[in-house]
């Protein structure tokens, strides 16, 4: 089913009007352009997303196209491959066709702002805990309001909403690409295994940890890049040994005494792995509350408030 900025756009098709205004954009085509340029070319994906048949795209592309007076697309094999002035004119548009969208979206749904659906993005290491049980709480509040869940990286969330496919996403760290603010902060720990030396601590500094091997994210993950930076303010280059995406198999293998590690703390306990807080400021990661455009619908911003209110982990 399309999102309802999708449908509303389609109310209005300049090609009815017929303007010779060169700074008149089509919306219509517009929208489909920047389909045709999130689906890599390929028409008969970028139709079929938008719920149009591929002939209509076409023509109203080629319409597009003699409308400013410019190629925007080039025959590439199977696909159809976009100008550098096409690339050019989708940067352009997409945030203010979002904007227009959601504007659009806002004034339908203000009639009944209990009802609507939200499409929402979280990371892959907060899929336990309190993203679930706020997201519970908001649904128990609003059951009229239907919640179309992502989780996934936060390059690819951030991608998403500017794409306009997400409403509203938690990000880490914040994005300097969208609109976003900062909700609270992710304390991170040293976990180690239950017979280390170091677990009847109660604190311990990086220092202490400089000769252990590591078990961390990949390199490209933000908490790798904390990691490495953390380490090396404190004087030594970590050891990583094992390098894994998911939160809860680091911790599987430090239980396991392959490695320590440094991340956020778990949400259920663990007996064959200790966490233990490290001595100093700064062992913390922003969590941000992001949004696709810069005033969400009066659904989208139900869910933003009642987020800013939960009080995740500080």
């Amino acid at each position: 089913m399309n999102h309802p900025s999708n449908e509303l756009l389609e109310l209005y098709d300049p090609y009815m009007e017929r303007s010779s205004d060169a700074r008149t954009a089509p919306l219509t085509a517009l929208r489909e352009l920047v389909e045709l340029a999130d689906q890599d070319g390929h028409l008969t994906e970028a139709a079929a997303a938008l719920g149009i048949p591929q002939s209509t795209m076409s023509r109203r592309i080629r319409a597009l196209e003699s409308h400013l007076g410019v190629p925007l697309t080039v025959p590439r094999g199977r696909a159809i491959g976009l100008t550098t002035a096409a690339w050019d004119l989708v940067d352009a548009v997409r945030t203010p066709l979002t904007e227009i969208g959601a504007a659009m979206v806002d004034i339908a749904e203000a009639a009944d702002p209990e009802h609507g659906t939200i499409r929402f993005g979280f990371p892959l290491t907060m899929g336990e805990g309190e993203v679930p049980d706020l997201l519970a709480a908001f649904r128990s509040q609003h059951p009229g309001i239907r919640l179309d869940l992502k989780q996934a990286h936060g390059a690819e969330l951030v991608a998403d909403l500017q794409k306009g496919t997400l409403d509203l996403a938690i990000i880490i760290p914040p994005p300097a690409e969208v609109p976003h603010e900062i909700v609270a902060n992710q304390p991170i720990v040293a976990a180690v295994p239950a017979d280390h030396r170091l677990a009847d601590r109660a604190e311990v500094t990086l220092a202490q940890l400089a000769e252990e091997e590591f078990i961390s994210t990949p390199a490209t993950y933000n908490l790798r890049e904390l990691t490495d930076r953390w380490c090396d303010s404190a004087g030594f280059v970590p050891q990583v040994k094992i390098e894994v995406t998911e939160f809860s198999t680091i911790r599987e293998f430090v239980g396991r005494g392959m490695g320590v590690a440094l991340i956020p703390r778990a949400v259920r306990p663990m007996d064959s792995m200790v966490e233990v807080e490290l001595r100093g400021r700064g062992y913390v990661r922003d969590i941000a509350l992001c949004t696709a455009v810069r005033r969400p619908g009066r659904v989208v911003q139900r869910l933003r408030d009642f987020i800013a209110g939960w009080h995740l982990s500080r």
